[in-house]
């Protein structure tokens, strides 16, 4: 696991509390890509909070972001986040 999956997964857990956290590097596919020359890298995430419980999506994304804190500027160039309360269907 890249050091930057495991800093994304900390964070979470910390922040959120997650029941089921799964974090993808997907830089490998955005090689060459222009957001992909400085460095930072391409991830997505499927996290199960009771933290999202009552909040819109919009909400949840910015939970998200809110945990991953400066990560968002120094490690991550994109995100794709699949955010869901507990017993809501995928």
């Amino acid at each position: 696991m890249s050091d930057r999956v495991a800093a994304i997964r900390e964070r979470l857990h910390a922040r959120l509390a997650p029941l089921v956290l799964e974090v993808d590097d997907d830089s490998h596919r955005h090689v060459g890509h222009a957001g992909a020359r400085d460095g930072r890298g391409h991830f997505s995430v499927r996290i199960v909070s009771a933290a999202f419980d009552g909040l819109a999506p919009l909400a949840r994304h910015r939970a998200v972001y809110a945990a991953l804190g400066d990560l968002m500027q120094t490690d991550i160039h994109a995100l794709a986040i699949d955010a869901r309360a507990p017993g809501e269907n995928r």
